[in-house]
């Protein structure tokens, strides 16, 4: 028998921590290697944990609600094979879950914050757990007890993230050049009255987390939005046409929205001024055009899964990505390296039968591409023998862009020109 250390999985680029949600697995069972035992979350998924080995749980250290770094030990497990031997807790100095942790990893003494310990919370009334990383966030930039407490959390039990003190500085400088001349944006508290018959809904943390940052990205980006109307006509007729042969060929359906991204593709490369991102005073142009879809969840939530360099697949293989991310949203399979990077992003509002929209940006992107339904409608169609009235398949595109560094000229033009790549599709393209 050996004993090994299961780490906390590196969850993407960008992560560093992870707040454990629920243990699927209890001390004492058998687990199989890559069997999932725990939940994690992090501040752009929650995922589902696999086991590094097969063996017994001898042991969990990160109980339910810690956040703990990447890389450090969230639990014991006893295997037959050779591993790592983690020393035995010593019975009379241990008497508590942490100190257990640092007789058995004392390279990770810091990496696992305890929600239970008052002494990592803010003695100002303030209930609210802070990890050492906020704490120090908070200490370095002058942050007061009271101000920390008024910052909102969308951490687990609304727990201040690393990406919510980011936020706040990030809106802290901006109000401090403001304040001559424009009026706090704090949300108010409202007296809500509330009868029997009415019903309080927790919102959950993905919906936390939305809407703080649909309400940063209204207050970081001045939103301009652009509408054009597409005539799909000959798509519309295509996939008719090909959709029978694609599914035997390929074994799963053609959507509209592998149309969509890309033509999106296509303009970016023709106005790249548009795949880009704010940095201050800096403009970031991004060398690789990664689209993002925002995709409707079960219980109503948003995620926004990205096809990378969207602009090096044809149809069939940006189709194939498409389902992929959908299939894997929908069964919350979702991991931080299927979020991260995102340069550009279209929403298709359409599904839900809408026409047209005015979507918020995703940040730090500077634009974002709002398609509506495919309805059908009399319109003027130049022949060659004059014009005529016919039915044709039309489309609104909603562009909302950032008006700080994306004028109305670029805008208007990259949303006409993926308007003019819709239209251009030749009906005759082979499957």
């Amino acid at each position: 028998m050996a004993i090994v250390e299961m780490l906390m999985p590196k969850m993407g680029e960008s992560i560093i921590e992870g707040t454990v949600l629920t243990w699927l697995k209890s001390e004492g069972d058998t687990i199989e290697q890559d069997e999932s035992v725990l939940e994690v979350a992090t501040d752009k998924v929650d995922t589902e944990v696999p086991s590094t080995h097969a063996g017994v749980l001898k042991q969990i250290l990160a109980k339910e609600g810690d956040v703990i770094a990447v890389g450090a030990p969230i639990a014991i497990i006893e295997t037959e094979g050779e591993g790592k031997t983690v020393p035995s807790k010593p019975q009379s100095t241990a008497d508590s879950p942490k100190e257990d942790l640092i007789a058995a990893a004392p390279e990770n003494t810091a990496a696992i914050l305890k929600s239970s310990e008052s002494a990592n919370s803010i003695d100002s009334g303030d209930d609210r757990f802070y990890s050492p990383l906020v704490q120090s966030i908070a200490k370095e930039e002058g942050i007061s007890k009271a101000e920390l407490a008024n910052i909102p959390g969308t951490g687990k039990d609304s727990r201040v993230t690393k990406q919510d003190m980011l936020n706040y500085l990030d809106s802290r400088a901006s109000s401090v050049k403001e304040s001559l001349t424009i009026p706090s944006i704090s949300t108010p508290k409202v007296q809500v009255s509330v009868s029997g018959e009415d019903e309080i809904i927790e919102m959950d943390r993905m919906r936390k987390m939305i809407a703080q940052r649909m309400v940063e990205s209204k207050r970081i980006s001045a939103h301009v939005t652009s509408f054009v109307e597409a005539d799909m006509t000959n798509i519309v007729l295509w996939r008719e046409r090909n959709k029978l042969d694609y599914k035997a060929k390929f074994g799963e359906s053609i959507t509209y929205t592998p149309f969509f991204i890309e033509a999106v593709a296509k303009a970016i490369r023709d106005f790249p001024m548009i795949n880009i991102s704010v940095d201050g005073d800096r403009i970031i142009r991004k060398k690789d055009i990664n689209i993002g879809m925002a995709v409707a969840l079960p219980n109503g939530n948003l995620i926004v899964p990205i096809i990378r360099k969207a602009d090096q697949l044809n149809l069939v293989g940006i189709s194939k990505k498409v389902n992929e991310l959908a299939n894997l949203a929908r069964n919350n399979k979702l991991n931080a390296d299927h979020l991260a990077g995102g340069t550009y992003t279209v929403s298709n509002v359409g599904s839900f039968g809408n026409v047209m929209g005015t979507p918020i940006i995703p940040q730090p992107q500077v634009a974002i591409l709002a398609v509506g339904a495919i309805v059908k409608k009399p319109a003027v169609v130049e022949t060659p023998t004059g014009d005529v009235i016919a039915i044709r398949h039309k489309m609104f595109l909603s562009h909302s862009y950032d008006h700080r560094v994306v004028d109305g000229s670029l805008g208007g033009k990259f949303v006409k020109r993926v308007s003019d790549y819709l239209e251009a599709f030749d009906i005759n393209t082979p499957l």
